[in-house]
């Protein structure tokens, strides 16, 4: 990846101190740190991690209703409304 964009972020300093311990942990740089954490939180999925996501989540055995049967369990009826 190329780095060619600086930007100055002030951080509290026990902020600062978890961050750079959670580096160091890591065997990482602290921008680095910064720079994963802000691409997984507001970066762009390739369309290769959205079908990876797509594929893990198809894979998964979970316990689901279908969507009539959800809606149902979801939804009271009237009467239950009703006093």
């Amino acid at each position: 990846m190329e780095l060619s964009k600086k930007t100055t972020i002030l951080f509290p300093p026990s902020l600062h101190e978890r961050l750079t311990e959670l580096a160091s942990q890591r065997g990482l740089s602290l921008g680095e740190l910064v720079r994963t954490a802000c691409e997984r939180e507001y970066g762009e999925a390739s369309p290769e991690d959205r079908l990876a996501a797509v594929r893990d989540l198809a894979s998964m055995s979970l316990p689901v209703d279908t969507p009539e049967e959800m809606a149902r369990q979801s939804v009271p009826a009237p009467e239950e409304l009703m006093p």
